[in-house]
C-alpha cells in the first residue's frame, strides 16, 4: 500500500489563480474560427466571439488570457487592428502558414473578449519589430482616462473608458524569432522598453513581464538578470515583475515530434518523463533568479507550455493543429502539480494554446465544439486556484519500459481552500497498475469526501462523432479511515478529491 502524507495546517505558498491561465495566438484556427467568427456568423455569438466557446472557458474559472502572441506578437503592428475592419490593413502572417491576416480581431476586440471571460489580460509587446514609441502608444491607447492623442484615439474607435491591463509582456522569444538577440542586448532593450510601459493607473498597475529562457538556456537567464540588475547592489534597473519560461514536449524530439494519436507504451513513458523535466528547469532557473531576487519579488511565468506534436495529417503545417488524448490529460496533470508544488516562485502560466492549436482546451468544427482530456484536467484544478499549498508528499516507485524514460509512478498537490476545503490532485502515470492509496491526514478529521476522475486507456480522446469519450466522471470508491483517508487510483488517470 502507498503512503500518501498531508499536512493541512502546514501552509507554503499561495498558488496564485494565473498559473491556470491560457494562450492566444494569430495562429491557424485559434483566433478565426476558434474564438472569433464576427458578428454576422450564423454559430451563436456575442459580438463575434463564440458563445460555446466563452461559456467553456468561464466553467474552468480561466483566470487569465495572453495575447496576440508568441511568434506573432514580435511582428504584430497594434494600430493594423482597431478602427473599422474594413478599413484594417492586412498582412501576411509569415510565421503561421502564409495566410491573410485582416486585423478584424485587434485590442477592442481582444479586451471584449477578456470582459466576457471575466479573466485578466496579458499583452504581449511588440519590442523585435517594433519601436519604444509604438508599444508606449499601445500602453497608453488601452489604459490611459484622460486627455491624450492615444485616448483620444480610443474614444473616436467607440471605447470611452480605458481597460484594466493586468500583465504586459515587453518582447516574445526575443533569443529566437522575437529578434535572435543576445541575452545582454536583449536585456538592456528591455530596460528602455519597459521605461515607457506607464503606470497611469496606480491603483491598478501593469505587471511587465521580461523575456526569459527558452527551456535550459541558464546563460540567458543569468545574462538577463545581470544586465537589468545591479549585480553588487541587487537593485534591479527598472521594473520587472516576471521572467518568463518556454518549454514544451516533443516526445521525439524538435524535427520529428510524433503523432498525437499512434504512439506505443515506450513513447508513452518517454513523453510523460519529459513533461517531468519541467521542475528541474524551474528549480534551475529559480537558483539563478534567488542569486538577484531572493524575496521572489519576481514571478517565472512559463507563458508557454504543452505538448507539441506533428499537426493532424491533412492540415496546414502551419496551423499546428493536433489532437488531443489521456496522454495530454496526464502531461497537464503532472505539470499542474509542479506548478502547484513551486508556487513560491512561479506566479503564473499559460497553455498552449487554448483553442484548435497544439495542446488545447478546446478543438472546433464550424459550428461544433468539443472539449479535450485536458480542458477536463484544468476542469478538476481549477479549485486550486488562489488555494493555499499544503505540506504533502507521496512514496513513490520507478516504472516505465527502458532505463532512459523512466517515471515515478504518482505525482500530487495539495491546497487548502478559503472555505477549508482540502483539494488533492493525484496523477497515476502508469498503463497497467492500480495503486492503493493510504492517506495520512495529520491533525485533520475527515467529514466528507467528493471524488472525480479523468482516466481511460492511453489513446483515448474526444472526437467529433464521439465528443464524451473522455469526460470527468464521480469517484465514489473512498474509505474514511482512522488517519484519513484510503482509496485505489487506476492505471492512466488524474484525480481529484475534495476533503472535508
Amino acid at each position: 500500500m502507498t503512503k500518501l502524507v498531508i499536512n493541512p495546517s502546514k501552509k507554503q505558498s499561495k498558488i496564485n489563480k494565473e498559473i491556470y491561465g491560457h494562450f492566444s495566438e494569430h495562429l491557424g484556427r485559434c483566433i478565426y474560427e476558434g474564438i472569433y467568427v464576427g458578428e454576422d456568423s450564423p454559430i451563436p455569438n456575442k459580438n463575434g466571439m463564440r458563445t460555446d466557446v466563452v461559456e467553456a472557458l468561464k466553467h474552468i474559472r480561466i483566470p487569465v488570457l495572453r495575447w496576440p502572441g508568441g511568434c506573432f506578437a514580435d511582428e504584430y503592428h497594434w494600430k493594423d487592428g482597431i478602427g473599422p475592419k474594413e478599413t484594417r490593413k492586412k498582412m501576411i502572417n509569415t510565421h503561421w502558414g502564409g495566410v491573410v491576416e485582416d486585423n478584424s480581431f485587434g485590442t477592442h476586440e481582444f479586451f471584449e473578449l477578456c470582459e466576457q471571460l471575466g479573466c485578466e489580460a496579458y499583452v504581449n509587446g511588440n519590442l523585435g519589430s517594433g519601436t519604444v514609441q509604438e508599444m508606449s502608444e499601445w500602453v497608453e491607447y488601452i489604459t490611459f482616462e484622460g486627455v491624450s492623442p492615444m485616448a483620444d484615439l480610443r474614444k473616436k474607435n467607440g471605447h470611452e473608458k480605458p481597460w484594466k491591463l493586468d500583465f504586459f509582456g515587453v518582447g516574445n522569444e526575443n533569443w529566437g524569432c522575437g529578434g535572435n538577440m543576445n541575452p545582454d542586448f536583449y536585456a538592456n532593450e528591455y530596460r528602455r522598453y519597459q521605461t515607457y510601459v506607464r503606470n497611469y493607473h496606480p491603483d491598478h498597475p501593469i505587471h511587465k513581464v521580461c523575456c526569459g529562457a527558452n527551456v535550459d538556456d541558464y546563460e540567458w537567464t543569468s545574462e538577463v538578470l545581470k544586465t537589468t540588475h545591479n549585480h553588487c547592489l541587487k537593485e534591479l534597473h527598472g521594473n520587472m515583475d516576471g521572467l518568463s519560461l518556454h518549454y514544451y514536449v516533443h516526445p521525439e524530439g524538435w524535427e520529428i515530434k510524433g503523432s498525437a494519436t499512434d504512439f506505443d507504451d515506450k513513447v508513452w513513458y518517454k513523453s510523460l518523463n519529459k513533461a517531468l523535466f519541467m521542475e528541474t528547469l524551474i528549480e534551475r532557473h529559480g537558483h539563478i533568479m534567488d542569486e538577484y531576487d531572493p524575496e521572489k519579488k519576481i514571478g517565472m511565468i512559463v507563458d508557454e507550455w504543452g505538448a507539441w506534436y506533428t499537426v493532424e495529417p491533412g492540415t496546414n503545417p502551419g496551423f499546428l493543429y493536433q489532437q488531443n488524448t489521456m496522454r495530454d490529460a496526464l502531461i497537464a496533470g503532472i505539470t499542474l502539480n509542479i506548478f502547484n508544488k513551486h508556487s513560491d516562485r512561479v506566479k503564473m502560466a499559460n497553455l498552449a494554446q487554448i483553442v484548435n492549436v497544439l495542446q488545447s482546451v478546446i478543438l472546433t468544427d464550424g459550428a461544433d465544439m468539443i472539449l479535450t482530456p485536458t480542458y477536463h484536467v484544468f476542469d478538476m484544478y481549477k479549485y486550486h486556484q488562489d488555494a493555499m499549498l499544503v505540506d504533502s508528499s507521496v512514496e513513490t516507485e520507478t516504472i516505465g519500459v527502458e532505463d532512459e524514460w523512466q517515471v515515478p509512478n504518482l505525482t500530487e498537490s495539495v491546497s487548502v481552500a478559503e472555505d477549508g476545503a482540502v483539494h488533492i490532485t493525484l496523477t497515476n502515470l502508469s498503463l497497467d497498475k492500480d495503486y492503493e492509496i493510504r492517506t495520512i491526514l495529520t491533525d485533520y478529521q475527515v467529514n466528507e469526501v467528493k471524488g472525480e476522475i479523468v482516466h481511460g486507456e492511453m489513446h483515448e480522446m474526444n472526437t467529433f462523432e464521439t465528443p464524451d469519450q473522455v469526460r470527468v466522471k464521480e469517484f465514489n470508491e473512498v474509505e474514511k479511515t482512522a488517519e484519513g483517508i484510503k482509496f485505489i487510483i487506476p492505471k492512466c488517470s488524474v484525480l481529484h478529491l475534495e476533503v472535508r
